[in-house]
């Protein structure tokens, strides 16, 4: 129903939506039925002069966005929201990777699909992910300063990383009510006793040497 309410705001139809597939990851009736939100999370109605172009599914998906998180908690994935959500402070910004070939052997056993096929799909999803928030958002998906972690799957378990993520929540969570100048590496720390110095690799290579 949100779908079809949402192409309706759009003035198409929802098979013409459902024509525009996932390679720009911006459709407004792919992010709701992937959220499986309610209507009533949709802040406001999209204005019914929008047309079919990118600019008006963008818009839609900004609005969507905004509509999650004004319904109450929730987890999206992706659609740009580590950009659109940077500066709330109530929002934990996660980026998951793993090897290629570990994905690649996910892909083949989850999906179904053959190493070549499992290969294409990793390879174009990755593509069309950083086209998407390169083109709309000017900014690198690998840009480590869009997430609060980054955690590899190469070694942990799936279900240590939900442990992790659980628990940067709830530290992140307790940070809310501090104050904005009270935040950051250098809060509460003494300076160094003494100016602190660097590691010459050459003189740490001969003193090795010698020994």
């Amino acid at each position: 129903e949100v779908v079809v309410e949402v192409a309706r705001a759009l003035g198409i139809s929802e098979s013409e939506a459902a024509a525009h597939d996932e390679h720009s990851d911006r459709l407004a009736w792919r992010i709701i039925a992937s959220l499986g939100i309610p209507q009533s999370a949709v802040a406001a109605p999209l204005p019914a002069e929008l047309a079919s172009g990118e600019p008006a599914y963008d818009e839609a998906r900004r609005r969507v966005v905004e509509g999650v998180i004004a319904a109450g908690h929730a987890v999206i994935v992706g659609r740009g929201a580590q950009v659109l959500l940077a500066s709330r402070r109530d929002v934990l910004h996660v980026r998951i990777i793993a090897p290629i070939e570990q994905r690649i052997e996910y892909v083949m056993q989850r999906e179904g699909l053959d190493r070549a096929a499992a290969q294409r799909r990793i390879e174009a999803k990755d593509r069309d992910r950083a086209h998407f928030l390169m083109s709309t958002h000017h900014k690198n998906p690998a840009d480590a300063r869009l997430y609060d972690l980054t955690l590899n799957t190469g070694v942990l378990h799936l279900n240590s990383v939900v442990d992790l993520l659980v628990l940067a929540l709830e530290r992140k969570a307790r940070r809310l009510v501090v104050p904005a100048e009270a935040l950051g590496p250098g809060v509460g720390l003494a300076p160094y006793s003494g100016a602190p110095g660097d590691i010459d690799p050459l003189a740490e290579a001969e003193k090795g040497s010698s020994n």
